[in-house]
């Protein structure tokens, strides 16, 4: 007889999928994009103050990815996730309650931070770079184009809400919304193998922190190489431009004279966009050396800058928009397959983890650096040009990471620089 249909590893794929659709990208940057002037002129909250705050919970968010992602090593997947994601959902709703208190403001953003890293993609890049190796880009990219699917339809979502029942409803119906898609998902498909529970009860046994049976190097090793911390840098970098600008993309067009609608449709466009760049990116990653992928997907965006900076209207924001979209779609699937090429997958969680970490301060600066351009300057200008160079940093960055350690098993890997790889 087969497995059991829930046992097919495609069904992590599917939960991933839904439950992504939710992730903290999805609730903390588009959703928040589309409630930032209204809530703003409602409590009298300027651009800078309500960014300070969301810049809050992802710093908040940065402490507390680490965290989950070692106890996701330790302790497994679901049992780890679920209780964090019912949480997550919780604070969520409870931003209804903001009032014109910056204090308030700030305690309820940091809680929701605070849970928000169990619907980063650390928790399901871990099980999906652990089931699948040969065709680990490919899965990664259609597993994390849920993010895509949430940046095309929560700010949909979160307009309709908006638009009939005020932003307060608007965060209550997005805490339900994290149980439909995330919690349930996991709780039904996201089982572990029988090997990975018998690997961590070996572990626990023994007092082994990691399983040394699995290719890769420890969270020890790893951070005193040059490399981890160059991966690092230049994911930062990235990431404060890219969330920086998608953040505040709605506010910028609707600044231009773009209406309300117009402009979250914009966005939308970008999260197809970034579907289809995960999708490609996953596709080609298993086929080219990533480094590749990851330079030309930084180009993208500088590009969507560029057209920014030059205030043009008609289709052309909408084409910055999808530029944008094209490079974040790429980003996470690619962080994912270069951390899992270089350094394995025995302390994935962790790994990763500290990778979302800085992710997440990065997140945090993008938002206050273009909110308090704004707040101050009263344009967006300046950071636009301070982003492009920036950019162009980070594409150096990656060209110093050299040839995969751990490269697919099954198969032949993909063609790569000749030079050693070092630890």
């Amino acid at each position: 007889m087969g497995k059991p249909v829930f046992e097919n590893r495609w069904w992590v794929v599917f939960a991933s999928v839904l439950s992504l659709i939710v992730g903290s990208g999805a609730i903390m940057v588009f959703a928040t994009g589309v409630y930032l002037k209204p809530l703003g002129q409602e409590l009298n909250f300027g651009r800078g103050t309500f960014s300070s705050a969301t810049g809050l919970a992802n710093i908040v968010m940065a402490f507390t990815t680490p965290v989950l992602g070692r106890l996701i090593d330790r302790y497994g997947m679901r049992v780890t996730m679920l209780p964090v994601i019912a949480l997550f959902a919780l604070a969520t709703a409870g931003l209804s309650l903001l009032t014109s208190s910056v204090g308030v403001l700030m305690l309820l953003f940091a809680i929701q931070g605070a849970f928000s890293c169990v619907q980063t993609p650390t928790g399901y890049s871990k099980m999906l770079t652990a089931r699948f190796d040969e065709q680990r880009g490919l899965v990664l990219g259609i597993a994390l184009s849920g993010v895509g699917l949430g940046t095309i339809l929560i700010p949909q979502y979160a307009r309709i809400l908006l638009q009939h029942f005020g932003w307060r409803t608007g965060y209550m119906g997005l805490g339900v919304l994290i149980i439909v898609l995330a919690f349930i998902p996991v709780a039904v498909f996201f089982a572990e193998p029988e090997e990975m529970k018998k690997d961590r009860e070996m572990m626990r046994q023994t007092g082994v922190r990691d399983n040394p049976a699995l290719p890769g190097i420890t969270l020890s090793e790893a951070i005193r190489t040059p490399k981890y911390w160059t991966l690092v840098i230049a994911v930062y970098l990235i990431l404060t431009v890219t969330n920086g600008v998608l953040v505040h993309m709605v506010p910028m067009l609707t600044d231009r004279g773009m209406s309300l609608t117009a402009a979250v449709g914009t966005m939308s466009l970008g999260g197809l966009a970034l579907i289809i760049g995960r999708l490609i990116s996953g596709y080609l990653l298993d086929k080219i050396f990533a480094i590749y992928i990851a330079v030309f997907f930084l180009i993208v965006p500088m590009v969507g800058v560029a057209i920014l900076l030059s205030d043009a209207a008609g289709s052309w924001p909408r084409i910055a928009a999808i530029l944008m979209g094209l490079s974040v779609g790429a980003e996470y699937d690619l962080i994912a397959f270069i951390l899992s090429r270089y350094f394995g997958i025995r302390a994935f969680g962790a790994l990763y983890g500290v990778i979302s970490m800085f992710a997440n301060f990065a997140n945090a600066s993008g938002m206050l650096l273009m909110g308090w351009c704004f707040q101050l300057k009263h344009t967006y200008i300046p950071m636009l040009w301070t982003f492009e160079v920036v950019l162009l940093i980070a594409i150096v960055l990656m060209t110093r990471l050299g040839p995969y350690r751990y490269p697919v098993l099954r198969r032949q890997p993909v063609k790569q620089p000749a030079a050693a790889a070092s630890k």
